[in-house]
């Protein structure tokens, strides 16, 4: 239970740290992604979900 509050804790930071230093940038990117066809935005999400797991895996594997 800890790892996950851990877990959610740390995207929390990186979150309201986006916010806080360039909530422009924030609302351009949003609107790009606005833009994207809905197959792009899958594959986009995949990706993202595919590299959280390496990251989980290695962060494992090295001892944490």
């Amino acid at each position: 239970m800890a790892w996950i509050l851990l877990a959610f804790g740390l995207v929390m930071i990186v979150e309201g740290l986006t916010y806080m230093l360039a909530p422009s940038h924030v609302e351009k990117v949003l609107e790009i992604l606005r833009s994207l066809p809905q197959t792009a935005k899958r594959q986009f999400g995949a990706l993202i979900l595919v590299s959280g797991l390496i990251f989980l895996w290695l962060a494992f594997f090295i001892g944490l």
